[in-house]
């Protein structure tokens, strides 16, 4: 039988984004098979994918365990090493094409809402009009910026990946492809 999910602030849906399944699988860190499993990357010395659960990532207990984390780069202004530690070492993270990266706004953790494609990213106009700045910084034509943009794809690449600030309700977004 299934668990409860714990709630993570910063990623407020793991089950839609797929960072967590259900799974019989048994919990490396605790030895327990609670009806879900966590299938993002861990960067760890020890090789833990598909093997903890959310209750591990959510107390920190295989962070501690096991020298875990769970995001790759942190992406904006300064926040405390605290609010890191807890996103790093308590959040799920998500699969990406490149290393992901996390978004921090505001002084805080920005929230993960997904991938998201060109059809998804158009009803977030904050998120996109950034990441065309970005792409464009890139040293790519306006005509390649589009193209590049218009082909994102929330299930194949490229792919963006959509965070909400938790503080003042902006909208993030970065693309990346293999």
């Amino acid at each position: 039988m299934s668990e409860e999910l714990p709630g993570f602030h910063y990623h407020p849906d793991p089950l839609a984004t797929g960072a967590v399944v259900e799974s019989s699988t048994t919990c490396l860190c605790c030895g327990r098979a609670r009806g879900f499993i966590y299938t993002g990357p861990v960067y760890a010395v020890e090789e833990l994918s598909n093997l903890l659960c959310p209750w591990c990532i959510a107390d920190g207990s295989a962070a501690a365990k096991y020298d875990a984390h769970f995001i790759g780069d942190p992406v904006g202004d300064d926040v405390p090493l605290e609010v890191v530690m807890s996103v790093d070492a308590c959040t799920p993270g998500f699969s990406s094409w490149q290393d992901p990266q996390w978004f921090f706004h505001c002084g805080d953790g920005a929230a993960f809402l997904g991938a998201v494609g060109m059809a998804e990213l158009a009803m977030f106009p904050d998120a996109l009009q950034a990441l065309r700045s970005e792409v464009g910084a890139w040293g790519w034509s306006a005509e390649a910026v589009e193209s590049y943009l218009g082909a994102l794809d929330k299930d194949s690449q490229p792919t963006g990946y959509l965070f909400m600030c938790r503080t003042c309700g902006r909208y993030m977004a970065y693309a990346d492809f293999t």
